[in-house]
């Protein structure tokens, strides 16, 4: 039995998930996952469902993380600012995933998008061969559809990006869609991770629009919006640090501490889905058929919101303005069979790359 062991980016969901996803497949096809160490800001813990889902133990570990201005955009600047006195943790992490590393000694490591993995791999050369999935490799592909803005931001983006796999023996490229690989850049595009829960919802459509938000300061335009359209329900899923598992505020307006199980089953149901332009919530309502509205709050995400709107899967926005949805929703072209069809080919695509490299 072949033993791996995962390092991901802790913040947000979409990483946290694709890791949940990938252990389930690899179990299912006679690895071990050892361990699984997650990156991030100290003072953010690790979600309960992750604990849930896992089935490995967790260690968690301190990793540069963004940090976002007073209207839940990202600044870079203040993100450089605020890291540069942390050095010192993040020296030890580098050697708490080394000591992992020893102590459960695997025959392969998973990094999802953890920059000191990265770093790590650079830095100790551990005689156990790195492959890196993310969704964000997919950007060095010549055929993606790269926003014509922000140049800097996507320097800064492609450059983290490259920290993450340095020494990474492939790059496995999460695509809403197949395209070609690319070899030459040890780049190789894959169909996106999702839970195995997805493959048991049963597919509804109720009035009510699903909304999940990465940052709380976010709040204030979907409740801007709620009270100008207070007929239409909305089921919000927040990342609040101290929310309620669940707070009604209104008649149509109710919100949800993060968790997968049940953001999974509203999926299920909702008529669309508002997100921040994650890659892992637009490829779940892509696979119930459901409609999605991505609002991008940093380069990154800009990059997904145009990969969302050249597939088919919905449309992008710059603001939480739900009309923009309400709108688009009678011209909106379901794409789910083609989408779960290329998600059905993943799981092979991935276990021949990880034979490859072990």
């Amino acid at each position: 039995m072949k033993k791996v062991l995962f390092l991901v980016q802790g913040e947000g969901r979409g990483h946290l998930t694709q890791a949940i996803s990938m252990s389930q497949t690899l179990r299912d096809s006679g690895y071990q996952v050892v361990a699984v160490l997650v990156g991030g800001a100290v003072e953010l813990p690790i979600p309960s469902f992750f604990y849930n889902q896992i089935q490995a133990p967790v260690e968690a570990f301190s990793s540069p993380n963004l940090v976002f201005n007073t209207e839940g955009k990202v600044d870079f600047k203040k993100t450089i600012v605020h890291h540069l006195p942390n050095t010192i943790h993040f020296r030890k992490s580098l050697k708490q995933i080394n000591q992992a590393v020893k102590r459960y000694q695997p025959d392969l490591i998973v990094n999802f998008y953890e920059i000191l993995g990265g770093l790590y791999n650079w830095l100790y050369r551990p005689p156990v061969p790195m492959v890196c999935v993310g969704h964000q490799y997919l950007f060095f592909h010549s055929s993606f559809p790269i926003p014509k803005k922000g140049y800097i931001d996507r320097f800064l983006v492609n450059f983290n990006s490259r920290l993450t796999a340095l020494g990474a023996k492939k790059m496995l490229a999460l695509s809403f869609d197949a395209l070609s690989d690319q070899p030459s850049k040890q780049l190789f595009v894959v169909s996106p991770l999702l839970r195995q829960d997805i493959h048991s919802l049963v597919i509804s459509q109720k009035e009510y629009i699903l909304i999940y938000l990465n940052h709380p300061a976010l709040y204030g335009q979907i409740l801007e919006w709620h009270l100008k359209y207070p007929e239409v329900p909305l089921h919000c899923f927040w990342s609040k640090s101290d929310a309620r598992p669940e707070e009604k505020i209104d008649e149509t307006l109710t919100l949800y501490r993060l968790d997968g199980t049940k953001f999974l089953e509203k999926l299920s149901g909702c008529k669309a889905l508002v997100t921040t332009a994650g890659f892992e919530s637009v490829c779940e309502a892509m696979y119930l058929d459901k409609p999605v509205m991505v609002v991008p709050i940093h380069y990154e995400q800009a990059c997904n919101a145009a990969d969302t709107e050249r597939v088919g899967a919905g449309i992008a926005a710059d603001r939480f303005d739900l009309s923009v949805l309400t709108d688009y929703l009678p011209q909106h072209q379901p794409i789910g069979e083609t989408f779960r069809q290329w998600c059905r080919e993943g799981k092979q695509q991935w276990l021949a790359h990880f034979e490859s490299v072990v």
